[in-house]
């Protein structure tokens, strides 16, 4: 990884969204159609283009890509056996990907893809991989984020750590960049449970921070035992996930921030808890060429 330049690549025109929407008490709110929903970018309101409801839908759900990311350096050593297990239990629990594009992660960053048809060898990886020195979980992120920029339809990517980042050539303000110009969904399940955890404040800060800028979630289950409730509920919500698609009213390709508000429109339905990515990138041309 040392010496690489990470370049993201996004697209020109449609803007999509991944939005979860939850009720107070957690549940999935999962009836919403396109006319349930209001856009907002930069205090316009936007047409939406593409709408999907997931499983929910009746029509055909965009496929899925799955990115696990999976941090094998020295630091992990007390964790690394709750770690494997809970990627290979995920995996078991979602079956519906198109691939599953693994990223392996210490000082190296190594990356392999794998159809549903090479779950075996994929298990077999995970299980094998053997644990290096110091944690380049940053440039892990990246690498993954801009592989996943060519992909179409939905991305979520499932982070296994415990949140130290030790040697990357991404800084994390770096990487807050990266992933507010994506459209890949994070979830991070954080190794922090038990004793190990004393002092890993900032850890956690950091793990919530990567999955809430983009509409994801962070978790940090204290044991094996908690896994399997966790997953179900993860594997639910990328079943339920909205995607919302327009074409920003602003052709101006500036290359600037621009803030995205979803909101929900139907009467009578309150109190609800929506998860998204917060914005993103418009496109960036000098000026005087075609």
């Amino acid at each position: 990884m040392s010496g690489q330049t990470l370049v993201f690549r996004g697209r020109v025109d449609l803007v999509n969204m991944g939005v979860m929407v939850t009720d107070r008490k957690g549940g999935i709110v999962g009836d919403l159609t396109a006319g349930d929903f209001r856009v907002v970018e930069d205090g316009r309101e936007q047409t939406i283009r593409y709408f999907s409801a997931g499983d929910i839908s009746a029509e055909p759900a965009p496929a899925l890509h799955l990115g696990v990311l999976l941090d094998v350096s020295r630091s992990m050593a007390d964790d690394i056996g709750f770690v494997r297990t809970a990627a290979i239990k995920f995996l078991n629990t979602l079956t519906n990907a198109v691939d599953v594009t693994l990223v392996d992660f210490d000082l190296q960053v190594r990356v392999t893809q794998f159809t549903q048809g090479d779950f075996a060898r994929l298990v077999e990886r995970i299980r094998t991989q053997k644990l290096g020195d110091y944690t380049a979980m940053y440039d892990a992120i990246g690498v993954y984020l801009d592989g996943a920029a060519d992909q179409d339809g939905r991305k979520v990517m499932v982070l296994y750590t415990d949140g130290g980042d030790t040697r990357s050539t991404l800084s994390y303000s770096e990487l807050l960049k990266l992933l507010r110009a994506s459209d890949v969904t994070v979830y991070a399940v954080g190794a922090l449970g038990g004793p190990a955890s004393v002092g890993r404040g900032d850890e956690r800060l950091v793990l919530q921070r990567i999955a809430e800028e983009t509409g994801g979630q962070a978790y940090f289950p204290m044991s094996v035992k908690e896994l399997d409730k966790l997953y179900s509920q993860i594997a639910a919500e990328i079943r339920a996930q909205y995607t919302l698609g327009y074409v920003s009213s602003n052709t101006t390709s500036d290359g600037r921030w621009r803030k995205v508000d979803v909101t929900i429109t139907r009467p009578g339905l309150k109190n609800v808890k929506i998860r998204s990515r917060r914005g993103y990138f418009a496109m960036y041309q000098k000026p005087g060429l075609p």
